[in-house]
């Protein structure tokens, strides 16, 4: 697995055959993302929740809201893909929503949304059977059929994504 400042977990690996026990864990990952990220940076000053977790990279306060702002649309895509034929879903410039004034807000309207989000997020997936698993959305970037349970891993990577970002960040700088 390739790992550096920009994916310290590397990238994104879907598995060939995807089994129950993977989409369970992925589902907790998913379920216990917004404590853990409060846990990360409930005691990080200003200044250190204004650091860039890299050169050129988000600060962790942006790091924080891009999750809220990602996750959100990840909720909707999962809607449109239970209840519409194969959407096409939108993609969004997440470099350059990083950049909105909400994006240099304080990190707790975030850290709320993402609590609720994630209990809905994590129930509804729990609660799919295999033809809800395998309904697919097509991402124009991709330009393939993407299945809920890929999503499902996406997502749950997504979290231990950046949950790296910000503890990588907090070792390097002995914030701990």
């Amino acid at each position: 697995m390739e790992t550096n400042a920009s994916y310290p977990i590397g990238k994104f690996e879907k598995p060939d055959v995807i089994t129950r026990e993977d989409l369970s864990n992925w589902i907790e990952t998913i379920a216990r993302f917004p404590r853990n990220l409060e846990k990360e940076v409930s005691t990080l000053s200003p200044a250190q929740l204004d650091t860039p977790y890299r050169t050129d990279g988000w600060t962790v306060r942006q790091v924080v809201h891009h999750c809220a702002d990602s996750h959100m649309n990840a909720f909707i895509r999962l809607k449109l893909t239970l209840t519409e034929s194969n959407p096409v879903i939108k993609p969004y410039h997440q470099a350059l929503w990083a950049e909105l004034p909400d994006s240099a807000m304080p990190v707790e309207p975030s850290l709320n949304l993402l609590t609720g989000l994630h209990q809905r997020l994590s129930k509804l997936l729990e609660s799919l059977d295999e033809e809800g698993l395998n309904r697919t959305y097509t991402h124009p970037e991709h330009g393939r059929q993407i299945p809920v349970r890929e999503v499902a891993g996406m997502y749950a990577w997504h979290c231990n994504h950046h949950l790296a970002h910000i503890t990588r960040l907090k070792q390097k700088n002995g914030w701990e």
